[in-house]
């Protein structure tokens, strides 16, 4: 009788389990991971996105050393990211950083970026919280 309870408990689980579950993200709040492909090669970027409405706030370049980064500004709307905000670059100065996106089914974020004279394609994947901190 207990390995029939149990059973059937197991059972329910996993039919109730996609129920409630979302399959695509809604929004681009939190930490952030970009790879930016450059003429240079690819360049790593760090950010963490605050969403109130369709207004994107945040910080840009961030580190663990580091939480301060370029103040970021933009709109998040209908899974589309648009930012532009004003950045320095160790190798060209500073400058307005663009970057336009869209939010993909699978939780990635892809698009352009452009900065002074360069410009070209970017990856993003959301950063996974640490549960131990």
């Amino acid at each position: 009788m207990i390995k029939t309870v149990f059973a059937l408990l197991a059972v329910l689980g996993f039919l109730w389990a996609p129920l409630g579950r979302t399959a695509e993200p809604d929004s681009v709040a939190g930490k952030w991971h970009f790879v930016f492909d450059t003429p240079g090669g690819d360049r790593e970027f760090d950010a963490l996105f605050e969403v109130n409405a369709d207004k994107v706030t945040g910080k840009w370049g961030i580190s663990e050393s580091d939480k301060n980064g370029a103040a970021v500004a933009g709109t998040y709307s209908e899974k589309k990211l648009a930012l532009e905000f004003p950045a320095n670059s160790e190798e060209v100065g500073p400058g307005t950083m663009k970057i336009t996106g869209q939010l993909a089914d699978d939780g990635t974020l892809s698009g352009d970026w452009s900065f002074q004279d360069y410009s070209g394609t970017f990856k993003a994947t959301k950063v996974k919280e640490d549960a131990a901190k």
